[in-house]
This record gives structure tokens, C-alpha cells and sequence, in this order.
């Protein structure tokens, strides 16, 4: 692979990160936002749903903070 292909390689790499955790950030706010929504409507107390939805949370998190260090990683190549 020449210099500039693994440069293009690296750029699609770092590119699909940024929209994978534009992606997930997406996703955990609507998550959360529709969530307490359809709780509020249910009349369901807030601590009681997002005891239940912190894992999924956490997950999402997590899933967030590992492609972030990817980004990073690529980053200092």
C-alpha cells in the first residue's frame, strides 16, 4: 500500500469514527429524550424509568468512549 492510499484508508477510518459517535450521541439523547417522555405520559416517577434505562445508558456510554479512543489513536498515527 502506497503512502498515500493507507493516507486515504486512514482519513475514511477517522471520518466513519466521527459518524459513528455523531451517530451513538444521536441515539442516546433521543433514547433518553423519548424515554421520560412516554414515562411523563404514563404518569411513571422519573427515578423508577431511569433506574431501568441507566444500563442501556452505560452501554452506550461505553460504546462512546471506546470509539472516541479509537479517534484518538488514529489520530496520533
Amino acid at each position: 500500500m502506497s503512502d498515500s492510499e493507507f493516507a486515504i484508508t486512514e482519513q475514511v477510518d477517522a471520518q466513519e469514527l466521527a459518524e459513528l459517535i455523531k451517530e451513538f450521541e444521536e441515539y442516546r439523547e433521543r433514547l433518553l429524550n423519548e424515554t421520560l417522555e412516554t414515562a411523563k405520559r404514563a404518569k411513571l416517577m422519573k427515578s423508577v424509568v431511569m433506574a431501568q434505562l441507566e444500563p442501556e445508558l452505560a452501554k452506550i456510554d461505553a460504546t462512546i468512549k471506546a470509539l472516541q479512543n479509537q479517534q484518538a489513536a488514529l489520530a496520533g498515527n
